[in-house]
């Protein structure tokens, strides 16, 4: 059935035809958009498509399908408002879609008829323009027909946008805007969108409102591209919106100036972590946000990781981002001595490390400044807010990766929404871990949250040395070895009372000890003396030989970096710490045990890994343990039957890699978060100059970034 008809008139040729002659004069007296061969490039390489814009950013885009050579439809609404666009776009070679979907009074509009002529048009070859939000509104919010047309058609959606320098935003709901002449031109795409034919009702929401964060992404971007703001042009519903997400309460306010405060007494608080081993005197500058090695010229990306158990999970993404993007540069920031010696020796080549700076302004801006991310990685539960707030000014996306928030983190930052909220919106993207991780940060404010697992079932095996391991295995003589790592204040006393229960029935038990933080190794080699416990510390011994000496009739405390995937490999059982710790507890990452073949002892706190112990301890794959004697009981039991032992690694296996899976998701998403790549020859000060001098030039800017 055809759909309803608008009577034609000669007023609609004559508006028609001025509409299409002022937009060519503003193409002509404007300089065009950077990129445009890039652009260009993208639309051939996604044609035929879904042609994505904003009701009131429209004017300039026949242009460019006009500039690229596409043949393109442009849905467009059947009422005497629009006859007059219908010519001006006919003039630019475009064809058009009559309708539009029902009116808030029910009246038919055609949509039905658009809608088949949509799919027909997109299989026929023609890419189909069509603003992502429709009246009356809301403005900037996208409606459920478009991802349905990418549903139906197999084509994907191309979030686009237009901006111009000079413009004039009319006061209606969608604040179409007019561009004037003599403009810089600015244009931008999203993250092409591509909608499965069996997407689910609540993967189509999903990708609904993936459709609105690109569409805004391209806004924004496009309108520092030519060199101005995008505020004028947004609806005031829209900033409205943005405003209740964005706006920091007095406690953030407080924050802020309490941290400006920090800064006149930053030299005398690392001065005094210097002198207890926390800090590293000569890398001191970093921490106030002075770079020690230059920024490499092209794309950086800057991952956050707090500490060593961070740094060890994001070192694989690094890997496979570099091989996805071999062009890109990886800045890396942790705020510990022992992650920093531990990218000095794990980091790949063309990698940089810095510490993190103080959450400091100051120190922030000089930091941000310097590098010039193109995009910001947090790692797990690094919320810093001047470091949340100064990136998200800049303009650069940040993504929240690993993503977990216990209970109790959760109860703590509902009850400061005044603080959460200006923070956590301010992530253009956060991966969790879990399902119930991916609930408490959208309760949180964050806009885009996706469950996609936890990174730490994809990393490889810690490295082993294979010469060391033989070398220990030769000095062991078939003994058996027990193995506590990650140990925490006053776990290695309860190790070495188990050390001590196990040694009366097992003369020949060799026990190691890995502290979390190698530091505290001469201490808890003087408490394990001072109760009776032989004691040696590995980093005073040149090779380690488990027949002789303290080693050979005590414990071994390994208190090195780099060698815990050896000792892992050594030994068939291992007591995973923060588990029974005094200081609060939460647990370490049972996986990387689990990889090298070592059944897993746990105590009982272990919400930090609460997943991963979880479906261990559901399949048998990890034991629970509460205190010295339970340890010596499960030991003994596991040394005794190595049957029961393999299946409990078996099992453990197993569980890790159904749970595996969230690397190539998490690069995929990373790495769709970045500007397009600049064309082949362009030097990086061609970049710079492209955004106009502004740092925040990036298409994954944020309407969020307040």
């Amino acid at each position: 059935m055809a759909p309803p008809s608008v009577r034609q008139r000669p007023i609609h040729s004559a508006i028609g035809t001025a509409v299409a002659g002022y937009i060519g004069l503003v193409e002509r007296t404007s300089r065009p958009p950077p990129l445009m061969d890039q652009y260009a490039a993208t639309l051939l390489a996604n044609h035929p498509m879904i042609i994505a814009m904003w009701h009131g950013q429209f004017m300039l885009l026949p242009t460019l399908a006009a500039s690229v050579g596409i043949p393109t439809k442009a849905m467009l609404a059947l009422h005497q408002d629009a006859e007059g666009l219908a010519y001006a776009l006919r003039r630019y070679g475009i064809e058009l879609i009559r309708g539009a979907g029902a009116s808030a009074k029910g009246k038919d509009r055609g949509g039905a008829h658009a809608f088949r002529g949509a799919v027909q048009a997109l299989e026929s070859g023609f890419s189909v323009a069509m603003t992502a939000d429709v009246p009356p509104g809301p403005a900037r919010r996208a409606g459920h027909g478009i991802v349905t047309l990418a549903k139906v058609s197999g084509r994907p959606i191309v979030p686009v946008a237009m901006a111009s320098s000079r413009y004039v935003a009319l006061p209606t709901w969608s604040r179409v805007t007019i561009n004037l002449p003599g403009s810089q031109l600015g244009a931008s795409f999203g993250t092409p969108i591509h909608v499965p034919a069996d997407a689910s009702p609540e993967l189509l929401e999903t990708l609904r409102r993936r459709v609105e964060e690109q569409m805004n992404i391209a806004t924004v971007d496009a309108y520092i591209r030519a060199g101005t703001s995008h505020v004028r042009a947004t609806p005031a519903s829209a900033l409205t919106a943005a405003g209740e997400r964005t706006a920091a309460g007095a406690k953030l306010k407080l924050y802020v100036w309490g941290a400006r405060l920090l800064g006149h007494v930053a030299p005398l608080f690392l001065a005094a972590r210097e002198r207890r081993g926390k800090e590293d005197g000569a890398r001191r500058p970093e921490r106030f946000g002075k770079a020690t090695q230059a920024r490499p010229p092209g794309q950086l990306a800057w991952l956050h990781a707090a500490s060593v158990g961070e740094t060890m999970s994001v070192l694989p993404l690094i890997d496979a981002m570099r091989a996805n993007r071999p062009d890109l540069s990886i800045l890396l920031t942790t705020g510990t001595v022992t992650s920093a010696k531990l990218a000095a020796t794990r980091l790949p080549d063309n990698c940089i490390h810095q510490f993190v700076p103080l959450d400091v302004p100051a120190f922030v801006r000089r930091f941000l400044d310097y590098w010039r991310p193109d995009l910001g990685v947090f790692v797990e539960s690094e919320i810093w807010p001047n470091l949340i707030l100064q990136s998200a000014r800049q303009g650069f996306p940040l993504a929240l990766i690993n993503a977990r928030m216990s209970k109790t983190s959760f109860r703590r930052w509902r009850g400061q929404a005044s603080i959460s909220r200006p923070l956590f919106c301010r992530f253009a993207l956060v991966l969790a871990q879990s399902r119930e991780y991916a609930e408490r940060f959208t309760a949180l404010g964050a806009p885009e949250v996706r469950d996609i697992g936890n990174l730490k079932f994809d990393a490889p095996p810690l490295p082993a040395d294979a010469a060391a391991l033989a070398a220990y295995r030769a000095t062991l003589g078939g003994r058996s070895v027990f193995l506590a790592a990650s140990t925490h204040a006053d776990e290695e006393v309860i190790i070495a009372e188990a050390h001590m229960l196990l040694r009366a029935k097992r003369p020949d038990l060799a026990t190691i000890i890995v502290p979390r933080h190698p530091e505290r190794g001469p201490d808890i080699a003087a408490r394990l003396r001072a109760a009776g416990v032989a004691a040696q510390l590995r980093s005073e011994m040149t090779t380690v030989n488990f027949a002789e000496g303290d080693v050979g009739s005590g414990v071994l405390i390994a208190d090195t970096l780099g060698e815990l995937g050896t000792w892992f490999a050594l030994a068939p059982i291992a007591y995973i710490g923060k588990s029974l710790s005094s200081d609060g507890g939460g647990g370490h990452n049972p996986i990387e045990a689990v990889r090298h073949g070592a059944a897993v002892l746990t105590g009982p706190r272990w919400v930090n890994f609460d997943e991963a112990y979880k479906a261990l301890l559901a399949a048998r794959g990890a034991r629970e343990v509460k205190n010295s004697t339970e340890i010596a009981v499960e030991v003994e039991r596991l040394l005794d039957d190595p049957a029961a032992a393999e299946a409990m690694r078996a099992a453990a296996t197993l569980v890790c890699d159904k749970l595996a899976g969230a690397m190539p998701k998490t690069v995929t998403a990373l790495l769709a978060l970045l500007p397009p790549l600049q064309p082949v020859g362009d030097s990086y000060e061609k970049h710079e100059a492209a955004h106009s001098g502004q740092p925040a030039a990036h298409p994954a800017a944020r309407t969020a970034a307040g």
